[in-house]
Order: structure tokens, then C-alpha cells, then sequence
């Protein structure tokens, strides 16, 4: 088939890679444009685009897809250069831009959009994070059919993975690409041989993944260790999460930290309750979070074995 790609990150990536190694034909990729990156804020081009171009494949970076929107110029030459292609179908991850209904309308077969959720659990722009956070068994990958609304168009083929107490946001992250360059191949197969079949989300168990944000980081001890726990794991990579030790001038971050059940009564929440090489313990109102891995302003990120002895040093 022709296939029009558009996506930004590794995970989206990866299905691009899945796409064209079996075989589709490619002419087009829209991706984000390059963005500022590490010490030096170098232009750098996003994980699709460096897949594109390894390809040869021509890429288009328009900062909007709307015609009257504020960058009319770069729609029309996205919307020119998405004629030319004349895609059979075009499939979506992670794209980071609003289709209109111009850019869904356009290919033969419409547009394809691999959802890192079980929809309709989970619309929106942080479904693995806000999975995690919310303490789910599960989540997964949907290939839903687009349409104008916020991830709610017709659901085409779904995969389900358990999410682990040990799993990052940044581990459930690579499962689910993975499973998302898969489970797009499948939809492709499918639809070529006319036996994928569209079922509408059920009206209930709607929830949206809200956009991460660095307010959110700071750990707050008034929730249970549990709590805590969770978020440490969903926003790891980012945002991160932060919290002030006695002792130092600026928040460390928490890389990894589990819940341990409470020790003590009459303890206050966010009191160091005991700091060694095995973990720091901090009172929460429910539980002990149990502090691992953390990371000084300005220094690398160190298991609590090595972070301890500076720390206790100070």
C-alpha cells in the first residue's frame, strides 16, 4: 500500500520502520520540526524524521495543518505535498499536531492512529504515564479508525500487556512500541484483505491522560507511599519527580522508590525517618516510601548506596 507516515518519537519511529520493512510503499513523511536539544540547543531532528531520511524517504515538517490557521503557508505546501502522494492510507503515532478534516479525509482508507491505551481508557497525550499513575493492572495498544474528535473514533484491532510494579514509564514505553509496530501491520494486513472491522468505543470508562507537566514533579508527602510510588514510575523519564532533603539547598530528583508499610505512629509526613546504603525512608500518611536511586542538581543520577555517603557528608 501507499502509506503516508506521520509521527515524532521513538515510538512512533519504530512502526515507521515496521511499515516500510514490510514492504509498503512510503512517499511521504510528516514529522515535527527539529527542535532545540541537550547543552547546546542544537537544532536536532526528531526519531522519525532520522528514520525517514535514512530511507530516503522526502519529509515535510509543518509547524500547523490548518489552512486558517497561523501558519496557512507551511498547511498548503503540507496539503500540496499530501496530493502528490496520494496515500491508499495514512497512519499516525505520537504525531504531536490536530488533523483536520482535509488531512483525514484525504487518504482512500482515512487514517490510522496507534493509541498507546485501551481506549477509550486513557485519551489523550500521556496514556502510558497516566496509566501507571493510576495504578493500572493493564493497558495496551488500540489502532483506532481517526476522526475529529480526541481519540475517539472507532476502534480496529487492540493488543493488552500487563503493566509490572517494576515498570518506568520509560520500560512500558518500549513495550508498547513494540507492540504498536505490530499491531499496525496487522490492521494493514486486514484492511488489505477486507476482513478488518471497525467497533465503536462504549460510552463508558472514558478517561483522558492529561498533558504532563514539571508542576507535577514535586512529591507530595500527605499522599500515601503507594501514591507516591506510582508517580515516581509514571513520570520517570519526565517530568520527573522532586523532593527537598534536610541538608540541601536545591530538590533532588527520585528515580525509583517503592512502598514499604508503616513502621511507627505519631510520625509526620516527609520526615526522614532513616537514611543507609539500603534506601532513605520517608513518613508519608500512609506507608514509608523507600527511596533508591536519586539524583543531586547538577549531578548524575546515583543508586541510594553512593548517594547516601555525599549526602550524610554535607
Amino acid at each position: 500500500m501507499r502509506i503516508v507516515f506521520a509521527g515524532t518519537p521513538e515510538f512512533a519511529s519504530q512502526a515507521l520502520a515496521a511499515i516500510l520493512a514490510a514492504g509498503h510503499e512510503v512517499p511521504l513523511v510528516l514529522t515535527q520540526p527539529d527542535r532545540p536539544s541537550g547543552r547546546g540547543l542544537k537544532l536536532t531532528p526528531s526519531a522519525v524524521k532520522q528514520t525517514a531520511l535514512t530511507a530516503g524517504i522526502p519529509v515535510c515538517q509543518p509547524r500547523s495543518l490548518r489552512l486558517d490557521g497561523k501558519y496557512p503557508d507551511e498547511a498548503r505546501a503540507a496539503q500540496q505535498a499530501l496530493q502528490a502522494a496520494a496515500p491508499d492510507l495514512m497512519v499516525v503515532a505520537a504525531y504531536g499536531l490536530i488533523l483536520p478534516e482535509w488531512v483525514l479525509t484525504l487518504p482512500t482508507h482515512g487514517c490510522f492512529n496507534i493509541h498507546a491505551s485501551l481506549l477509550p481508557r486513557w485519551r489523550g497525550a500521556a496514556p502510558i504515564q497516566r496509566a501507571i499513575e493510576a495504578g493500572d493492572a493493564q493497558t495496551g495498544v488500540t489502532i483506532m479508525q481517526m476522526d475529529q474528535g480526541l481519540d475517539t473514533g472507532d476502534m480496529l484491532l487492540m493488543h493488552v500487556t500487563p503493566i509490572t510494579d517494576e515498570q518506568n514509564a520509560s520500560a512500558l514505553h518500549d513495550v508498547l512500541a513494540v507492540i504498536g509496530a505490530q499491531a499496525i501491520l496487522e490492521a494493514i494486513d486486514a484492511l488489505q484483505q477486507g476482513t478488518l472491522r471497525a467497533q465503536p468505543q462504549p460510552e463508558e470508562g472514558v478517561t483522558y491522560a492529561a498533558k504532563l507537566d514539571k508542576s507535577e514533579s514535586p512529591l507530595d508527602f500527605s499522599q500515601p507511599a503507594v501514591v507516591l510510588a506510582r508517580r515516581i514510575r509514571a513520570f520517570n523519564p519526565v517530568p520527573g519527580s522532586t523532593m527537598v532533603l534536610p541538608g540541601l539547598k536545591d530538590p533532588v530528583k527520585v528515580w525509583n522508590a517503592t512502598a514499604l508499610p508503616p513502621t511507627a505512629t505519631g510520625l509526620q509526613p516527609g520526615q526522614v525517618l532513616q537514611a543507609n546504603a539500603q534506601g532513605i525512608d520517608i513518613v508519608t500518611t500512609d506507608g514509608i516510601l523507600h527511596l533508591l536511586e536519586l539524583q543531586k542538581a547538577g549531578g548524575k543520577r546515583q543508586p541510594v548506596s553512593v548517594f547516601v555517603q555525599g549526602w550524610q557528608d554535607r
